[in-house]
Formats: structure tokens, C-alpha cells, sequence
């Protein structure tokens, strides 16, 4: 039996007793991604980006193992829920207009005490200050750095649109502006570089373009690392008790932990492994989230059709947004229908041994936001259920 099919047999077991659409992480295969995030990370902590997990007790699991610490939060209301939770150092990845939970951040002293805030702008201080209601605690805070490359003179841009800070001294101006706030401490500096991490350079039959995109990240790599370097040296000659440097995820988690600048990197998505992350060089994982729908339906000759499906990723639109059917092995979307909202049709040879309440499992394009589908997540150990773990769904909670 090949493995794939062994695999197919354990979660078919395992789920036996569940009916389909279903979610399951496969915990042999999360470890032994986590396992191999710190061996890549090479000895330096790694944050984890909780918005490619989504559930509570997952968080727990890998911030149990040796070379975790800390979480990379998605939304401000999300932090002071983990905050509130026992989560005791998270950072928060992207600047909040949430002027009530900064209010709360701002009139408690262990959420103040646990959480950092990303700017990169002083008018965002300008509005926490005008959200405290009265609540005079410190906020700790983290300043981006824009990681994208730029070529011909600064005429092409390569890089997510984030931070408008790129230089040392713009980021040294602005750390020296909440040197002299009150209320506020800076505490972090922050540099994701999307186009290296979160960008696949093996693109099947695509041999030009995926040798185009190393050659970029390879070039994003080299400039970023010295920019990154001088930036940090301009920082903490403002801010020398700075407490973190935080840099990468998980496409690029060994070449950012090699740059001595950077005290820690961020990961997520490298637990899960998603249908994505098949398309990098840089590292192998094994896919360890996954859902099952059932057939419904068996239209003819080479098809079936399974309930549901239709779950797409974020980004920009196209193909490989799309959740892929996995096992069995050989199974394909129609290409006139994709992923439906209601029915999914699969064709290949394999769907003429399928009947009629099989489970055919998938892989989502992205990692948590599968999370958003489902309730519960149901955490596999061989072939059994060992626990089965709510998503931030599933306890009601839905910040984006």
C-alpha cells in the first residue's frame, strides 16, 4: 500500500464515526513540521502566526515544544482574547483602528503588559491616545520596516504593501518620536519579506518563471539582509533596551534566523502545510490539516460529486487559491465548475471506485483560513481521535 493510500485508510478509520464535511489534523505530521521549522530556524525562537492556526489548543501544543515562544496575532480583539486566554507575549502583525479594544488594552494592566502593537505612522498613536477613555497604561509597541525590493531606480516595487517606513532613518525618526511620547514604549522592530517567505519558486511547468522568482529572492535576500542590519543599528542606537527583532515566515525561516540582526522569526503556515508551500525549494513538509466532504453524487463514467467544497483562499484570485482534492490520490476539479459553494465535481479515474458516502479528503490553498470553515478540528493520532479542538469558530469567535 502506498503511503498516500495508508494515509487515506487511517483518517477514513479514524473518522469512521463522523460524518463528512469534516477537519482533521494529522498530529504526527504538525510535530514533525514544527520539528523541522526549528531545525531551519537554527537555534533562534520562532513566533507563531496564529492566524495560519486559529485554534487555541493547537497554539498550546507548539508553543509547548523547545524553540517556540511567543504568537504573531492577526487582529487587536484576537490578542486580548489569547491575552485574556493565559497567552502572555503576542504581537500583533498589522496596525488596528480598534478603538474600543484599545481602550480595554490601555485600562488593564496584564493585557498592556502582554501585548504589542504594530505602527508605523504616528497618527496611529494619535488615535490610541484617543481611544484610552481614560486608561493610562503603557502601550508597547513595534515599528515595520517595508522589506520590499526595489530596482531600476526605485521604478519597480516587489513586495506586499505594508509599512511606508524603508530607510534607517525614517524608522530611527519615528522610534525617536515615541521616545518622547508618553504612554508609549517601543519595544520591537518587525520586517516580513512576503515576496521571499510567502512566494513559491517551483512552479510546475513553469521552468522560466520559477528560476525568474529565485533569482529575485535571492537578490531580496542579499539587499534586505544588509538593509535589515543597518536599520537595527539605527534603531537601537535610539532605543537600546529594543527587546525584539522579529523577521521572516516559514518559506524563509533559515535564510532570515542567518542574518545576526534578527532574534527571532515567525512561522505558521509551515504546521499545517498547505497545498501552497508544495510550490518551495526551500523546505518539505508534510500536509497536516485537512477536510473531507462526501460523495453525493456519481453523474457518470469517471465523475462523482461531493457536498460543499467551494473554499477559496484570499489573495489575489486564480487557480492556486483553490483547495485541491487529495486522497485518493488522482482526483481532479472539473474545470468548468472548480470548487462549488454547494456541489463539487471530481474527475479521474479514481471516482469509479468511490460510492455514494465515501469521503474524499482535500488540502485548503492556505492554511488557517480553513479554520474558518469548520467548528471543530479533529486531532489524529495513527488512526484514532485523540481530542477534538475548537477553532476560534467554534468558540465564537470570528475577528475577520
Amino acid at each position: 500500500m502506498s503511503s498516500a493510500a495508508a494515509d487515506r485508510a487511517r483518517f477514513d478509520r479514524a473518522t469512521a464515526h463522523l460524518d463528512a464535511p469534516v477537519a482533521i489534523v494529522d498530529l504526527a505530521a504538525f510535530d514533525a513540521n514544527a520539528a523541522d521549522l526549528t531545525r531551519r530556524a537554527r537555534g533562534k525562537p520562532i513566533r507563531v502566526a496564529s492566524k495560519s492556526v486559529r485554534c487555541r489548543a493547537l497554539l498550546e501544543r507548539v508553543l509547548a515544544r523547545d524553540g517556540f515562544a511567543g504568537i504573531m496575532s492577526y487582529t487587536l480583539a484576537e490578542s486580548l482574547w489569547l491575552a485574556r486566554s493565559g497567552f502572555d507575549d503576542i504581537l500583533l502583525a498589522y496596525p488596528s483602528a480598534d478603538r474600543g479594544a484599545f481602550a480595554e488594552l490601555a485600562g488593564d494592566p496584564k493585557l498592556a503588559g502582554a501585548v504589542t502593537v504594530m505602527v508605523d505612522d504616528l497618527r496611529q498613536l494619535d488615535l490610541i491616545d484617543a481611544a484610552r477613555s481614560g486608561g493610562g497604561e503603557e502601550i508597547r509597541v513595534c515599528l515595520e520596516l517595508d522589506t520590499s525590493l526595489r530596482l531600476l531606480g526605485g521604478r519597480v516595487r516587489i513586495g506586499a504593501l505594508r509599512s511606508p517606513l524603508r530607510t534607517p532613518a525614517q524608522l530611527a525618526g519615528l522610534a525617536r518620536a515615541i521616545g518622547r511620547r508618553p504612554g508609549f514604549r517601543l519595544v520591537g522592530l518587525m520586517a516580513y519579506e512576503a515576496h521571499v517567505a510567502g512566494v513559491g519558486d517551483r512552479l510546475a511547468g513553469r521552468p522560466v518563471r520559477s528560476r525568474t522568482i529565485r533569482l529575485m529572492q535571492a537578490a531580496a535576500r542579499k539587499e534586505l539582509a544588509a538593509r535589515r542590519a543597518e536599520v537595527v543599528r539605527a534603531v537601537r542606537a535610539v532605543a537600546p533596551d529594543l527587546e525584539f527583532v522579529n523577521g521572516g515566515g516559514t518559506g524563509s525561516v533559515q535564510h532570515t534566523a542567518a542574518e545576526a540582526a534578527v532574534t527571532e522569526v515567525a512561522a505558521g503556515s509551515g504546521l499545517y502545510v498547505p497545498r501552497l508551500f508544495d510550490t518551495y525549494t526551500s523546505f518539505r513538509g508534510r500536509p497536516a490539516a485537512l477536510y473531507a466532504l462526501p460523495v453525493v453524487r456519481r453523474p457518470g463514467v469517471g465523475v462523482v460529486t461531493v457536498l460543499g467544497g467551494g473554499y477559496p483562499a484570499s489573495g489575489a484570485a486564480g487557480k492556486d487559491r483553490l483547495p485541491v482534492p487529495y486522497l485518493p490520490a488522482g482526483l481532479r476539479l472539473d474545470a468548468m465548475e472548480g470548487a462549488g459553494e454547494v456541489q463539487t465535481p471530481l474527475l479521474g479515474q479514481p471516482a469509479d471506485d468511490l460510492l455514494v458516502g465515501d469521503k474524499v479528503w482535500f488540502r485548503h490553498a492556505k492554511a488557517g483560513e480553513l479554520c474558518e470553515r469548520f467548528g471543530a478540528l479533529h486531532l489524529i493520532d495513527g488512526d484514532r481521535i485523540v481530542e477534538t479542538a475548537p477553532t476560534y469558530r467554534g468558540e465564537g469567535r470570528t475577528f475577520l
